[in-house]
């Protein structure tokens, strides 16, 4: 989104962080993505719809659809669970203070349908803190069946959603298991796909592995676990 918006925006990782170097500042990038807006691109279909984020970003975001490359087997939400709804909320959220500095990845919140402030609305869970104890039987109970309020990561979800479209991790010979490599040395967008996949490994390779877990007994929904490091060629 970065490099949309500044054509010389370069990121890495840096211990727990992620640094951009050649762009504005936070709170100017998630301005702009606010007034870009969300589309959903099929309105006959609420629960998994392409969603295109307009100007100045003009992304279309579908790779939960594509079987070609995998991405279909990272789709989280499921049932009832509406994306454009969920991504529309989290976007909304991102208009809280807390989000326009470093950290925003660590603010949690009960996230509101910013159309009808009175309902929460679940996350996809992309976070993996909200994986730990997603299942009902880790609980005790059903949040859903109880109508209780929990907290999301409103920066995590959005963000997840959108880089997928450009950064899938490589599907491994377990089923639902996925890797993915982190770099420390900064790089440009363009970049960024080979990155992920671990083709880059002079800019200082990491790599992690991750689980699609189904959270639920139905085996529909599901959660990214927490992500562990591997050796380089586990």
């Amino acid at each position: 989104m970065a490099d949309r918006l500044w054509p010389e925006a370069e990121g890495c990782f840096q211990d727990t962080s992620f640094l951009i170097w050649g762009t504005g500042g936070l709170r100017q990038l998630i301005d702009r993505l606010q007034g870009a807006g969300l589309t959903q691109l099929d309105p006959a279909d609420d629960k998994s719809s392409p969603i295109q984020i307009g100007e100045p970003f003009r992304l279309r975001l579908d790779w939960w659809q594509d079987d070609r490359a995998g991405g279909s087997g990272l789709k989280v939400w499921a049932g009832s669970m509406e994306g454009v709804r969920i991504a529309r909320a989290m976007l909304a959220a991102l208009s809280d203070p807390s989000f326009g500095q470093p950290g925003l990845f660590n603010v949690g919140m009960v996230v509101n349908d910013p159309n009808h402030p009175e309902k929460k609305v679940e996350p996809f869970y992309f976070d993996s803190r909200r994986a730990q104890n997603a299942h009902s039987r880790d609980v005790g109970f059903s949040l859903n069946d109880l109508k209780l309020t929990s907290t999301a990561f409103p920066a995590v979800e959005f963000f997840c959603l959108v880089g997928l479209q450009r950064c899938l991790p490589l599907p491994t010979d377990r089923p639902r298991m996925f890797d993915y490599f982190t770099w420390a040395k900064p790089i440009p967008a363009p970049l960024l796909p080979a990155a992920v996949t671990g083709h880059l490994p002079a800019v200082g390779a990491r790599r992690y592995r991750f689980e699609n877990m189904y959270r639920t007994g139905q085996k529909k929904h599901k959660a990214f676990s927490v992500a562990v490091p591997l050796t380089h060629g586990v």
